[in-house]
């Protein structure tokens, strides 16, 4: 759950969260397209973070960023595609878990490259 000055909401609170957002101060939705493109660039910005934290590359001087933060952005434009396109997140997280939950069942338990080292 995300917490808030209310406490903790879901993703329909979150959906109309963005929604008040972006019809308000926002003004409007950008086009899908444009959205689709923020998400791009949103998801570089995780990516640039994980890669030096994670990865092998070192941070540029004076360069630093917020990983929070950063997928907090890539959780709010996928929000406002959702919100675009009339997906209940909610909805569709949840179809999506019981497909996984059916359909992987087996599948990675059987897979010895996911196997620890101790096994």
């Amino acid at each position: 759950m995300i917490t808030d000055e209310q406490g903790d909401i879901g993703l329909r609170e979150l959906q109309a969260k963005v929604d008040r957002w972006i019809t308000t101060v926002g003004v409007r939705y950008f086009s899908p397209l444009t959205n689709m493109a923020i998400l791009a660039e949103e998801t570089g910005e995780v990516a640039r973070i994980l890669a030096r934290t994670d990865g092998e590359q070192s941070w540029k001087p004076g360069e630093s960023a917020s990983l929070a933060d950063e997928l907090a952005d890539v959780i709010w434009v996928v929000a406002a595609i959702a919100n675009q396109h009339g997906v209940d997140l909610a909805e569709a997280f949840m179809n999506n878990l019981a497909k996984k939950s059916i359909r992987d069942k087996e599948r990675h338990r059987s897979n010895p490259r996911l196997r620890s080292e101790g096994e």
